[in-house]
């Protein structure tokens, strides 16, 4: 009776304009936008008096660090049946955020059954088919027939996710063939489930694919899911559409970060000291670069003193080819991560590069030779600086597009830091075109 009488009086609880009822009505990925805007107090208030299943799946939608700080400011116990109620693949992921010590008490806790799967899935790199497919499959003999298939789904389903395929094995547990539910209810009645697969063209992964493969794999093919198989063609579990968009998303997340030398994995919530780590060997490094391109500048210090004038164009040669180099960079590195890598076609996507940049320096150079011209009425000055910024607009093109691919080829993120080599090559040579030929035609002609 006590227990009853707390959980009305928590329910009609306020949680940021909410009650705790309302919240519970949401999606949970709703609910899990809500709960990540409350304290964490009122967070862990929260979650005690939702059912265990509804709390499991409201933690699975909020960010890493979020449900990971959550689910230790839990009691072990409750956090422990949270666990168990999760998908394996996002219990692991969990898991995998929190300290050793974190992580080994909770699966103390859990059932032997559900550590056991969760300490294998554990041993997979996270970046692999292994480290994001899902357990929770729906597996038939394929001796079964159709009829006895179906009955065993209804039997398996409560405990599975959707179901869109049912894989079939043989008596070793290799992957024969997989079916659609579709195809399984359309089936004849009788049929042997092995007749429904025997001309079938079987796609699959092995565990340790890196994770960004298997999705280009499941875009290419247009799969809901895609079996994860070992050396010997078992099954091991699969990797649906809704892990492919989590990976689609973090990989773009990841490459807007390393682009500019931040930490791949950064967010807004991590420690300081764990962003300082990650950013400032990049800018120590974009403080050489930079050195660099002042120097380039020191050896033309006598060219600069004669013509002030120059000091005042130099900005515009480095930043409009670093556009026009950014332009490729961006469209190199959304190559490489939407298709899989074909090095004859990647290179050759340089040369489009290359003569999109010829044309384009063309025209802007053109343009500015003559504002140039209208403005100072320096035929020859307009001249330099329309040659020297088309020249850099032409290297910037090249270098947006071959930085990737070289950083590819070198076995690095085809987007770490590639932003800074960019620039560091723009401004530097943008400066020495500039002042390079101002020296050789306008003060020595």
């Amino acid at each position: 009776m006590s227990v009853e009488k707390k959980n009305t009086t928590l329910q009609d609880e306020n949680f940021d304009g909410l009650t705790a009822a309302e919240i519970e009505a949401q999606h949970p990925a709703d609910a899990a936008d809500t709960i990540e805007g409350l304290d964490i107090s009122d967070q862990v208030k929260f979650i005690k008096q939702l059912p265990v299943k509804d709390a499991a799946d409201s933690i699975a939608e909020m960010d890493d660090l979020d449900q990971q700080a959550l689910i230790v400011n839990l009691n072990k116990g409750l956090a422990a049946r949270i666990l168990e109620h999760m998908a394996p693949d996002d219990a692991t992921d969990l898991l995998e955020g929190l300290e050793e010590e974190q992580r080994r008490a909770l699966l103390n806790m859990v059932t032997a059954e559900d550590r056991a799967e969760l300490n294998t899935l554990l041993t997979f790199d996270p970046d692999t088919a292994g480290g994001v497919m899902n357990t929770e499959v729906v597996i038939l003999d394929q001796d079964l027939t159709a009829d006895e298939a179906i009955a065993k789904i209804r039997e398996e389903v409560e405990d599975k996710e959707i179901p869109y395929y049912a894989y079939l094995t043989d008596k070793k547990d290799r992957l024969e063939g997989v079916v659609s539910l579709r195809d399984l209810l359309l089936a004849k009645r009788g049929v042997i489930l092995k007749e429904l697969v025997k001309t079938q063209s079987l796609i699959t992964v092995g565990y340790n694919i890196d994770k960004e493969e298997v999705a280009h794999l499941i875009a290419h093919y247009n799969l809901l899911a895609l079996p994860v198989v070992d050396f010997g063609n078992r099954l091991l579990g699969v990797v649906t559409v809704d892990d492919v968009i989590d990976i689609i998303h973090e990989e773009a997340s990841e490459d807007m970060q390393t682009m500019v030398g931040a930490g791949a994995d950064e967010t807004t919530d991590s420690p300081v000291g764990f962003s300082v780590r990650k950013r400032l060997p990049w800018l120590i490094i974009n403080v050489l670069f930079s050195a660099l391109s002042a120097w380039v500048v020191h050896l033309f210090e006598g060219n600069i003193s004669e013509m002030a004038v120059l000091a005042v164009l130099m900005p515009i040669v480095a930043n409009q080819a670093g556009n026009a180099g950014q332009q490729a960079l961006a469209v190199m590195i959304r190559q490489l991560a939407m298709e899989r890598f074909d090095r004859k076609r990647a290179w050759l996507s340089v040369f489009r590069e290359l003569r999109i940049g010829l044309l384009n320096a063309m025209i802007i150079s053109s343009l500015v030779f003559g504002v140039g011209f209208v403005v100072s009425g320096k035929l020859i000055l307009s001249l330099v600086m329309g040659m020297a910024l088309g020249v850099d607009m032409i290297l910037g093109a090249v270098a947006g597009a071959s930085i990737p691919l070289l950083l590819k080829e070198m076995g690095r993120d085809p987007a770490q830091a590639s932003s800074i080599f960019l620039t560091a090559i723009t401004d530097s040579m943008g400066f020495f075109f500039l002042l390079g030929l101002a020296g050789l035609v306008l003060l020595n002609g």
